[in-house]
C-alpha cells in the first residue's frame, strides 16, 4: 500500500511539472499585436490592433468579406486614441479611445469608429447607434504588395497626415486633421510672466511664421534681445519690423544681425541676410 501511495505521488508530481513545462511554451501568434504611436502636430495617435497575414487566400473572397462590417484586424477590434480633438476626412472627433471598423468594397470602403469597446470583435453585436463617425473613401489596388495587415500614419506635418490601411495589394488612404494654434497661444500666453530669451524668441517665431499680431511679436522679438542678442533674434525682429512698415528700423536691425553673425564665424548667414534686406 506504502510503494501505491508512493507510486502515485510519483506520478501526479511528473504531471505536475510536465504541464507546468507546458503552460509556459509560448509559440508565434497567426496575427501578432501592434500597438503604435504617432505624434501628428501636438496630439498624439495611438493604434492597438492585430496583424492578419494573406497566406496566400484572396483577399475579401477567402478572407473576409467586401460589404461585411470588419474589425479591421483580427482577433478583437482595432482601437485607436487620439489626445485632443481631431478631424478624420472632416468629421469631427473627440479626443477619447474607439474602436476602428470597417466595411470593403471593391471601389469606396466604409469606415466607422465606434464609441462601444465592449463588443471587441463581435461584429454580431454592431450596434449603429453607437457609432462616432461613419464615412466612405476610395479604396486603391497598388502593385506593391503588404503581407500583413498595416495602419500607417504618413505625410505628417504640424496640421495633419494621411492615415491608411494596407493589406495585399490594397491601399485605403484618409485624412486626419489636427489643430493645435489654440493650445500654442495658451501656452504663449501663459509663458510669457517669467520668460526666458529662447521663449520670447520662440513666441515671436511662431506669430512672424503664422501672421499673427505683429506689434505683439515685435515686443517679443525685442525683449529677447535685450536679454542677449542673437543674430537669428535680430534677423526675426527685422522681418517683423519690415511687415510693419518700419523700414529704417529693419535695415538698422538687419545690419546688427549681419555684424554679430560675422563675429560669431557665421558669414553664411549674414550673406544670406543681404538677400532678405533687399525684399524689406
Amino acid at each position: 500500500m506504502k510503494k501505491l501511495l508512493t507510486s502515485l505521488f510519483m506520478i501526479a508530481a511528473v504531471m505536475m511539472v510536465s504541464n507546468s513545462a507546458m503552460a509556459q511554451i509560448n509559440t508565434p501568434a497567426p496575427s501578432p499585436g501592434c500597438k503604435m504611436e504617432q505624434v501628428v502636430g501636438l496630439t498624439t495617435v495611438k493604434l492597438d490592433y492585430s496583424r492578419p497575414s494573406v497566406k496566400g487566400r484572396t483577399l475579401f473572397v477567402d478572407v473576409e468579406a467586401f460589404g461585411s462590417i470588419w474589425r479591421t484586424g483580427a482577433n478583437r477590434a482595432t482601437k485607436i486614441t487620439f489626445t485632443d480633438d481631431v478631424k478624420i476626412e472632416g468629421n469631427a472627433v473627440p479626443a477619447g479611445t474607439y474602436a476602428l471598423y470597417s466595411i470593403p468594397d471593391p471601389v469606396d470602403w466604409t469606415i466607422m469608429l465606434y464609441k462601444d469597446l465592449t463588443i471587441g470583435g463581435n461584429v454580431s453585436k454592431y450596434n449603429k447607434k453607437d457609432e462616432l463617425v461613419r464615412f466612405k473613401v476610395r479604396g486603391y489596388k497598388r502593385s506593391n504588395f503588404v503581407e500583413s495587415f498595416a495602419i500607417d500614419i504618413a505625410d505628417v506635418k504640424a496640421s495633419g497626415a494621411t492615415m491608411s490601411l494596407k493589406w495585399g495589394n490594397w491601399y485605403v488612404p484618409f485624412k486626419l486633421e489636427v489643430s493645435y494654434d489654440k493650445q500654442v497661444m495658451k501656452e504663449i500666453e501663459s509663458a510669457m510672466a517669467g520668460t526666458t530669451r529662447g521663449e520670447f524668441y520662440s513666441a515671436a517665431k511662431y506669430y512672424y511664421d503664422n501672421g499673427k499680431d505683429m506689434k505683439k511679436a515685435h515686443e517679443w522679438a525685442t525683449m529677447a534681445n535685450q536679454k542677449g542678442e542673437r543674430y537669428w533674434q535680430l534677423r526675426l525682429q527685422a522681418q517683423i519690423e519690415a511687415k510693419l512698415g518700419m523700414k529704417k528700423e529693419a535695415m538698422i536691425t538687419i545690419g546688427k544681425s549681419s555684424a554679430v553673425a560675422k563675429a560669431a564665424g557665421s558669414a553664411g548667414y549674414a550673406k544670406a541676410n543681404d538677400k532678405i534686406m533687399a525684399e524689406f
